[in-house]
């Protein structure tokens, strides 16, 4: 038998009609022979154990048994996917040939081969690789089926990041949460994740650098001048350096109130230089999921789990567009063939698409299409699948029209524009003036106008040198410097994204590459979701604002758990895994030599809650600790033997905790502790 292994249900009914295994069967299809048979998971059938699974005796959280460091690790099926866990593995032991249908991912690779691990499989293993569930493209990728060498890696790096995450998540949570509880916290556990808590750092220190900003004063003089044409335009003063911030900022007063009085009795200004540029604006990258989540939050105010709920529905149940969970905004040379066909389907979806053909060039090849750039994935675009607009929410069709129209931009010509700067003199002071006179819209008539200033949008009259303006009105304009605006998900997940540009460690900062970032594609909005649920952030309008218990939590953190810089270079570590040159062995190591360095470190420095409410002694007010004596766990006051109210412990931390901006230096030794 041929087994193909699919993650979920939708994705192996379609792999299935392709395959011709239309009879039903329970929890998979088969061919009428059951030469060919299809069965799928509901994502991860199995999960890691919990520490009581390894020793009951973790069952208890204390700090004596942290930390947990498994020797052999361990996974457990779902409950609530048990019966399907079954029918899988007694596939997989029917298997002689199998084939790994998965999402084309590191944990999709994952999802697959652990339930190869615990059939004890021994046969033929190929995997399919998919970027789109439309059938043309599932012809095409059962057509070059891969090799199990060739993505048996993405197994390793998936279990890198797997049980790392289960060490910083299970360890620290306990760890945080006993140490708020010594200091009277009654509040659920505090969770702590690898990915998480720099997360949860950089809003705190966003919220916090919003609170502490002082404004700083500084003045302009907008000057309006009118040609010999009889035309209107606007020029700026531009003041002398020396009396001007490192942001060419003016803080002189007395100066610009000299400056404007001049200006205003001088009455002309003579034209010293007029230059214009023709620029050429190419056209936008395809989506990466991280962008097309910024740009819905940006127009649409849609939270980043929305947009990628919404991405997988268009790639999995209505096939009208690729593999969502993408970084890369390119395709590969070889699509560029399809172009005619995606184009035609995508007029034979929405006949309004038409009256836009007679604009297009099919034959223009933008620089989307670059094999150099090309990751696991490409970006995302429609499919030639001929689905029906109608079927789509409000939403999706909100998502999926600007999926389309990045692709559509790639056929349309450049923006282009005349940038104009005119330099003119006034009682010995600099004017300047910008203009910008739009030539060919091109690709930009598919988003609508542009946000630039007005000054710079402006239309100038013909302009020579020496030629002499009339000054019709100065306005001097006294301004205040502005806090930076909070996070919200799109900018957060934008800064997830971009990790190294927090980095000042310069040894750290070589190692890092430009692309890595805090989390994966795949994981960035989950990680916004779960601080979000945990408490640690709350919403306000489209921002994001740290909570008390945030606030607490981050400030108590070791400064290696919350440093973006650090995170991002674990998360290459994993890549490298999955490039062959890192082993998970040294990886694991590593980590686990990093968590007892840290627990040390954290238990010597203790916790304290900020503005977290505490329980309070009845007697004094004073804050109650958790205590332990021979009858078991107590509250006691803080004060003792001052006072000596005590208050029994009625209910326990329970329930099972998961794992999940300013940059710091790390030493060389610390760093060592944690990677090669």
């Amino acid at each position: 038998m041929r087994l193909f292994l699919c993650e979920k249900p939708s994705q192996g009914r379609d792999i299935a009609r392709i395959l011709g295994a239309n009879r039903n069967g329970d929890g998979y299809l088969a061919t009428t022979d059951n030469a060919i048979c299809v069965t799928w998971g509901v994502g991860h059938l199995v999960e890691q154990f919990q520490p009581e699974d390894y020793d009951p005796a973790y069952k208890r959280w204390s700090f004596e048994t942290l930390p947990i460091i498994p020797k052999h690790w361990g996974v457990a099926p779902k409950k609530e996917t048990k019966k399907q866990y079954n029918i899988v593995i007694k596939l997989i032991k029917q298997a002689k040939h199998l084939v790994i249908a998965t999402d084309a991912d590191r944990e999709g690779e994952m999802i697959a081969r652990e339930l190869l691990d615990i059939a004890s499989y021994q046969g033929q293993i190929q995997r399919l690789w998919l970027s789109a569930l439309d059938d043309a493209s599932i012809r095409q990728a059962l057509s070059s089926l891969k090799s199990n060498q060739e993505t048996l890696p993405l197994y390793y790096a998936g279990l890198g990041r797997s049980r790392a995450d289960w060490l910083i998540g299970m360890n620290f949570s306990r760890l945080f949460t006993l140490l708020a509880q010594q200091q009277g916290y009654q509040g659920p556990p505090l969770s702590v994740g690898r990915v998480q808590s720099p997360v949860l750092a950089m809003v705190v220190n966003r919220d916090r650098d919003i609170a502490n900003f002082v404004p700083v004063s500084h003045y302009a003089l907008s000057v309006q001048l009118n040609s010999t044409a009889n035309q209107s335009f606007i020029a700026g003063w531009v003041p002398p350096e020396q009396y001007c911030d490192e942001e060419r900022r003016c803080l002189n007063l007395a100066l610009v109130q000299q400056v404007h009085q001049q200006v205003q009795q001088a009455k002309v200004a003579q034209v010293l230089d007029v230059s214009t540029k023709r620029e050429k604006i190419s056209h936008p990258l395809l989506f990466a999921l991280s962008d097309l989540q910024g740009e819905c939050n940006r127009l649409y105010g849609m939270g980043a789990q929305q947009v990628l709920d919404i991405a997988q529905s268009l790639y999995e149940v209505h096939k009208l567009t690729t593999y969502p969970r993408t970084d890369c905004g390119y395709l590969p040379e070889s699509q560029f063939s399809d172009v005619e066909s995606v184009i035609q389907s995508l007029c034979s979806v929405d006949a309004n698409l038409k009256k836009l053909l007679p604009n297009l060039n099919l034959r223009q090849k933008s620089r989307v299409w670059n094999d150099k750039k090309i990751t696991a994935h490409h970006g995302i675009i429609p499919t030639v699948s001929r689905g029906n607009l109608a079927k789509l929410g409000s939403d999706e069709f909100k998502v999926y029209d600007l999926i389309r129209r990045r692709y559509l931009a790639q056929f349309l010509p450049y923006f282009e524009s005349d940038k104009t700067i005119v330099t003119l003199s006034c009682a010995g002071h600099t004017l300047i003036a910008k203009g910008q006179v739009v030539i060919a819209t091109g690709w930009k008539i598919l988003f609508g106008k542009s946000t630039e200033d007005d000054e710079e949008t402006q239309g100038l009259p013909p302009l020579s040198v020496n030629q002499q303006c009339h000054i019709q009105n100065i306005e001097l304009k006294s301004l205040k410097t502005s806090p930076p605006s909070h996070y919200t998900e799109g900018t957060l997940l934008a800064a997830m994204k971009n990790a190294a540009r927090f980095v000042t460690d310069e040894e750290l900062k070589k190692r890092l590459r430009e692309t890595e970032g805090l989390g994966t594609e795949a994981t960035r909005a989950s990680v916004i979701e779960t601080l979000l649920n945990k408490g640690f952030i709350k919403k306000k309008g489209k921002s994001l604002i740290a909570t008390a218990e945030g606030c607490a939590l981050a400030d108590n953190l070791p400064e290696l758990l919350k440093n973006p810089g650090l995170t991002a270079l674990w998360e290459q570590a994993l890549n490298q895994i999955a490039e062959r040159t890192l082993s998970l062995e040294d990886f694991m190591q590593k980590q686990e030599g990093f968590i007892r360095h840290l627990m040390q470190m954290c238990l010597k420095q203790g916790m304290k809650l900020g503005k977290i409410e505490i329980k309070k002694c009845p007697k004094c007010s004073s804050p109650m600790v958790k205590r332990t004596g021979k009858n078991g766990a107590f509250w006691g006051c803080s004060k003792y033997p001052q006072c000596d109210a005590i208050e029994n412990i009625t209910s326990k931390a329970k329930g099972r905790s998961k794992a999940g901006s300013k940059p710091l230096s790390i030493s060389e030794q610390v760093r060592g502790k944690i990677l090669s």
